[in-house]
């Protein structure tokens, strides 16, 4: 089973990742302690000439850590047909202990990817490179848990058993099972629509108005975030239902296979890539006022926000899409 091609490039890639990111870090930290672009001296030079170096190799190891979520997700759902009880990636994440911890931190760590690349191509853009110390201090906060996700998801696969017998989805996000994830599922559609649709219409509001004004960066960013965690628990909640048009089939899975049309993959990218780029407009707030960035990072924001609204559009029109054409009716409709 570790012989399957997605697990061995899963394997692969989070040991590049770490590799690339611990070796960035070493130099992080001296970038933290020693830069100084007012001086001309060697060892300044030579850090600058380390610091082009270590951004190519995080930037391609953070968009490889980003694609590895999907990768992951694709190989527990692929996998599914070789547990006894499991009918989706529920069932194959469910075998054993560290399944679930690893993909929450590979969400997780899709974020922080996210904004990290965000606050470094807003660096490059700036001739004195302002932002250094501030991009390899996240690195340093962001290398931990990438760490801890190589962990936990080499003994997730290294663990992984055909003779032990899981849970389906319609156990683990039953009302009547144990846990967040069931109490989540078994929140009452009706507020949850409710609550959706007013996080919703909240974001796209704020996104507007700091489109046009260049003003409320930092609300719109935190409703971004509020909004994407509403949206996990909606669809849990409701969504889903409406997708399988079944009243107790609450799994955030099974959206994922053929038989539903793989609508999960664009539902999934454009909900995180909408809580990405409008997150990404907070995270650069305090460096409006920099000088070398100021003819840049306003319209940067702009498309951040833009890029922001379009994904979270295109999530709710999917969502709705989903529930006016589906034969499953709840609170009569």
């Amino acid at each position: 089973m570790i012989f399957h091609p997605a697990i061995l490039a899963l394997l692969l890639s989070s040991a590049l990742i770490n590799f690339m990111v611990l070796f960035a870090a070493y130099d992080a930290v001296r970038i933290w302690r020693r830069w100084d672009l007012a001086s001309g001296s060697e060892l300044q030079l030579g850090l600058e000439r380390r610091t082009y170096l270590i951004s190519v190799l995080v930037a391609y190891s953070f968009a490889f850590q980003l694609a590895s979520l999907f990768l992951f997700i694709y190989a527990a759902d692929h996998l599914h047909t070789l547990f006894v009880g499991a009918m989706c990636a529920a069932g194959t994440l469910y075998v054993n202990s560290y399944g679930y911890p690893t993909l929450i931190l590979k969400v997780v760590n899709f974020l922080l990817a996210g904004l990290w690349l965000i606050l470094n191509y807003t660096d490059n853009k700036a001739y004195d490179y302002p932002l250094v110390k501030k991009k390899y201090l996240f690195l340093l906060g962001i290398a931990p848990f990438l760490l801890v996700e190589g962990i936990l998801q080499t003994n997730y696969f290294l663990r992984l058993s055909p003779d032990v017998i899981t849970s389906c989805c319609g156990s683990l996000f039953s009302s009547g099972a144990e846990g967040m994830a069931s109490e989540i599922a078994s929140l009452p559609s009706l507020p949850m629509k409710i609550v959706l649709s007013l996080a919703m219409a909240s974001t796209v509001a704020l996104g507007i108005f700091f489109y046009r004004k260049g003003k409320g960066g930092y609300l719109f960013s935190f409703m971004s975030g509020l909004t994407f965690l509403i949206s996990i628990a909606s669809i849990l909640s409701f969504v889903s239902l409406y997708i399988y048009e079944l009243p107790t089939h609450h799994c955030p899975f099974c959206i994922l296979q053929g038989e539903y049309a793989y609508v999960g993959y664009p539902l999934y990218l454009a909900l995180l890539g909408g809580a990405v780029t409008g997150m990404g407009v907070g995270v650069l707030m305090p460096f409006r006022n920099v000088e070398s960035l100021s003819g840049t990072l306003p319209s940067l924001q702009r498309r951040l926000a833009l890029v922001s609204l379009i994904l979270y559009l295109l999530f709710a029109g999917m969502v709705f899409y989903g529930v006016i054409s589906s034969d499953l009716i709840l609170e009569g409709y």
